[in-house]
C-alpha cells in the first residue's frame, strides 16, 4: 500500500480522497530533527508539506522512498526542487486554492489600516473606558477605500484576485509584472451578473509613484524588491501590504518611513526573521500583524487538501 505522510496537516476532504483510492495517510506531526527517521521507517512514499517542513538536499538523500513531494500552497521556496526532480522526485504545489483567501487577508489588513483598527483594538481594552472621547478623536480620521488607487506588485493569481477585489470596491487599480503585460479581469456576482475589466502592466516607479496602496504579490527573493529607495518613490501618507513572503520588503526601511510618516501604515503577514519576527516590527503602532495566516481559511484548506489528493493520485494511481 503507498504511504503518505501530510506533516502539515491536510483537510479531511484530501484525507478521504486519499483513503478511497486505497492510499494510506499518516496525519502524523513529526518534528524536523525526526523527520528522516520517520519517513525511512515507515517507508513513506509521498510527503505533504505546507510552509512549515523544509525539505532540503539532505533529507532528500536520506530518504530514498520518497517518489513524490506535493506542497499545499503558492510557494516553493521551502523544497529544494531542483534536486528533488534531478533524483526523479515529483514536486508539486497548489497555487489555485488559496488565491482568495489571501487576497480577503491584504483587505483585512488594508481596512484595518485606513481605519486604525490594528491601534484601536490594543488601545481601547486599556484605555476605552477612561480615554474614550480622546481616543475617539485620535481615530476619527480614516479614509475610504473607494476612489482611492491599489497598486499591485506581481499579477499572478493573488495578484489578480486581489485586483478583482479592489475593482469591486470602487479603487482604481494598477500593476507591474514581469511576465504578465496585460489582463482581462471578470468580475462575477451573486446573481450571476459578470463585468470585464481590462488592465495594462505598468513600470514598478509609476505603480509605487501613483498608488495609494500597495499590494506586493512576488515569490521569495535573494534581495528586496521593496527597499528605501523605492519607499520613498511611494506617494506621501500611502501604505504598503506584504502576504507574499518575508524577504521582499526592507523591514528596516520600513519603519523608518513609518515613523518619519512617509508611510501611514503598513500591514504585514510575513516576515523578514520568520518565525521570529523582530519587536521593532511587532511593537510599531502603525503596523497591522498576522502570522503569516494568509491561506489558512477553512475553504482554502478544503481547496488545497482536495487538490493536492487529486495530484497525488494522478501521480502515484497508475
Amino acid at each position: 500500500m503507498t504511504k503518505i505522510l501530510a506533516n502539515d496537516g491536510l483537510a479531511q476532504s484530501g484525507i478521504d480522497l486519499l483513503v478511497k483510492e486505497g492510499f494510506e495517510v499518516k496525519n502524523t506531526r513529526v518534528a524536523q530533527e525526526q523527520l528522516v527517521n520517520y519517513i525511512n521507517k515507515n517507508n513513506i512514499d509521498a510527503l505533504l508539506v505546507r510552509s512549515a517542513t523544509k525539505v532540503d538536499k539532505k533529507l532528500i538523500d536520506d530518504c530514498p522512498s520518497l517518489k513524490l513531494i506535493g506542497r499545499g500552497g503558492v510557494g516553493l521556496d521551502n523544497i529544494d526542487v531542483k534536486y528533488a526532480e534531478s533524483k526523479g522526485i515529483k514536486v508539486f504545489n497548489t497555487p489555485e486554492a488559496s488565491s482568495e483567501s489571501v487576497a480577503e487577508l491584504v483587505f483585512a489588513h488594508m481596512l484595518n489600516g485606513v481605519r486604525f483598527l490594528h491601534d484601536a483594538n490594543r488601545n481601547m481594552p486599556l484605555e476605552g473606558d477612561s480615554q474614550f472621547k480622546q481616543l475617539k478623536k485620535s481615530y476619527a480620521g480614516g479614509v475610504e477605500l473607494r476612489g482611492k488607487t491599489l497598486g499591485i506588485v506581481g499579477f499572478g493569481r493573488i495578484g489578480q484576485a486581489t485586483a478583482k477585489m479592489g475593482l469591486a470596491l470602487g479603487m482604481e487599480v494598477i500593476f507591474t509584472d514581469h511576465h504578465t503585460k496585460e489582463a482581462t479581469l471578470t468580475l462575477s456576482f451573486f446573481d450571476g451578473q459578470s463585468i470585464d475589466f481590462k488592465l495594462k502592466s505598468s513600470d514598478l516607479k509609476e505603480v509605487l509613484a501613483n498608488s495609494d496602496f500597495i499590494s506586493l504579490h512576488v515569490p521569495s527573493q535573494e534581495k528586496y524588491i521593496i527597499g528605501r529607495k523605492e519607499l520613498g518613490l511611494m506617494k506621501p501618507g500611502s501604505g504598503i501590504i506584504n502576504t507574499s513572503r518575508g524577504g521582499v520588503l526592507d523591514e528596516v526601511a520600513l519603519v523608518e518611513a513609518l515613523e518619519s510618516d512617509h508611510l501611514s501604515f503598513a500591514g504585514l503577514d510575513v516576515f523578514e526573521s520568520e518565525p521570529t519576527p523582530e519587536i521593532k516590527i511587532l511593537m510599531n503602532p502603525k503596523i497591522s500583524l498576522s502570522p503569516h495566516v494568509g491561506g489558512s481559511t477553512v475553504e482554502a484548506q478544503e481547496r488545497i487538501g482536495a487538490e493536492l489528493a487529486q495530484k497525488v493520485i494522478k501521480s502515484l494511481k497508475r
